[in-house]
């Protein structure tokens, strides 16, 4: 058998995986579904890597508004390998106490928002204080790691907690301990990981789930779509329209940050 079939083969096994966690996906949608139609936000984050499937729901082709995809530039853009803006930099800056706070300082979160937190081994700081903060505001939060591999590494934080410790639900990538899937001989370590396969399927499962309910709800939602499939002038409205719409959604996130709450009672956003 060939190493290409030898992958496949785990991906397969990936899509088997999810297929089990359908019910898990369903919640998932449905927790987001109800933020969206409030008027509210997903916060996705996910850093190094993860942010790959932050991207993944938003904005993309066949992805619409409603999620809000926090990206960290300084925990994500390692592309330089080495220099400024390295990994080194990136993977000691990922693992900084109160980084999380910071970021999660700019937004007004509200306890109808939900949210959506990636990370692999679920055992780096940011992410996981990410979800503490989300689930202490009583955002509902869903996890996306690969299990095995998380019970098999350690945490970064000193009380030893990992992402799924501060979830509401937790989706699993099913990728192995230490993501990669392929054993080459003569090599001694494995190769082509898979934690983004199972993770971008998982995504798309949810984010389809979240189209269909908002469509029943008689909200259906702006999803970005190809000139090629519907034409160059009603792919243009519809992107414009969903940006805006984003632009709108996002300003709430603003609107009351930093005014005391005795104010912000008097004037609750609408």
């Amino acid at each position: 058998m060939s190493y290409t079939q030898t992958y496949l083969d785990r991906c397969q096994e990936l899509l088997d995986g999810v297929r089990t966690q359908e019910s898990a996906i369903q919640t998932a949608a449905d927790w987001f579904s109800k933020s969206i139609l409030a008027g509210r936000m997903v916060h996705v984050f996910g850093s190094g890597h993860s942010r790959i499937m932050v991207e993944e729901m938003w904005p993309r082709y066949g992805s619409f508004p409603g999620f809000n995809p926090i990206v960290e530039l300084s925990l994500t853009f390692h592309n330089l390998v080495v220099g400024a803006n390295g990994q080194r930099q990136a993977m000691f800056l990922e693992n900084v106490p109160g980084f999380a706070s910071q970021i999660l300082r700019n937004f007004d979160l509200s306890e109808i928002d939900s949210a959506l937190v990636i990370s692999s081994s679920g055992c780096n700081v940011v992410p996981i204080e990410m979800a503490e903060i989300f689930q202490s505001k009583g955002i509902k939060t869903v996890g996306l790691i690969s299990k095995k591999h998380s019970e098999a590494s350690t945490s970064k934080r000193s009380d030893g907690k990992k992402l799924q410790d501060f979830c509401d639900l937790v989706l699993d990538s099913g990728a192995p301990v230490g993501d990669a899937m392929v054993q080459i001989e003569g090599l001694e370590t494995p190769v082509a990981p898979g934690s983004t396969i199972g993770s971008c399927m998982l995504v798309n499962a949810v984010k389809a789930e979240v189209a269909n309910l908002l469509t029943k709800a008689g909200h259906p939602p702006k999803v970005l779509t190809a000139g090629a499939v519907i034409g160059a002038k009603k792919a243009t409205e519809i992107f414009q329209a969903a940006y805006d719409e984003h632009g709108h959604r996002i300003a709430k996130m603003y609107q009351q940050n930093g005014i005391p709450s005795y104010v912000s009672e008097q004037n609750p956003v609408k």
